[in-house]
């Protein structure tokens, strides 16, 4: 009971932060061009949580044990490589703001455009980051920590709280046109809505 207690209130600090600094993503809300409707298919999460993600999609073994579960998504029509989607169920410390701030770190400065918003659906909150630039890109085994400049990419992080089974992360990674074709797609895999979620500024105080 008191273990249940204890990540109750772990969940609230980390979802109940105030909002943080966004710069205008003009290329985010892009309508995506109707195509036709992709088959979907639900994915049981080891802790329980469940994605509902389209057939293409294509899970494998996680690349590394912190990793709970990753996909390869398919790469749109001009992009040369897939996408990536990585799930993990627990933060590297800190709030929400913290966590989102190392996200955005992974892409230089220059013309970095990035927006937050935050929803809730009926399971908890979330937090939708969606960045896009010249992303840090990781080369060689996590361990080495070395990385190249990518232009060109795209992020979409979700940071999605589900009440008594914790708090997710999901990093959406590729090229832009990849990783955008997929907003909505990520989105209907927790069942958010985009409509319904309010941009947030997380380095302003209450």
């Amino acid at each position: 009971m008191q273990t249940r207690h204890s990540m109750i209130i772990c969940l609230a600090a980390l979802l109940a932060v105030p909002a943080l600094t966004q710069a205008d993503n003009n290329a985010a809300d892009k309508p995506e061009s109707p195509k036709t409707k992709i088959k979907t298919v639900q994915v049981e999460i080891k802790g329980g949580l469940k994605l509902t993600v389209p057939e293409n999609w294509k899970q494998s073994q996680p690349e590394s044990r912190l990793r709970l579960a990753q996909f390869a998504i398919p790469a749109a029509e001009g992009d040369d490589e897939e996408g990536e989607l990585a799930l993990f169920n627990f933060g590297f410390g800190g709030s929400a703001k913290a966590n989102i701030d190392r996200w955005v770190e992974q892409f230089q400065a220059e013309e970095r455009e990035v927006k937050i918003t935050e929803g809730a659906t009926d399971t908890g909150k979330y937090f939708f980051v969606d960045i896009s630039g010249t992303y840090n890109k990781p080369v060689g085994p996590p361990i080495a920590r070395q990385s190249k400049p990518a232009s060109g990419y795209r992020m979409l992080g979700v940071i999605l709280g589900i009440e008594d089974k914790g708090i997710y992360f999901l990093k959406m990674t590729g090229q832009d046109k990849t990783v955008a074709a997929q907003a909505s797609a990520l989105r209907a895999s927790f069942s958010a809505d985009a409509k319904k979620e309010k941009e947030v500024n997380l380095d302003e105080k209450p």
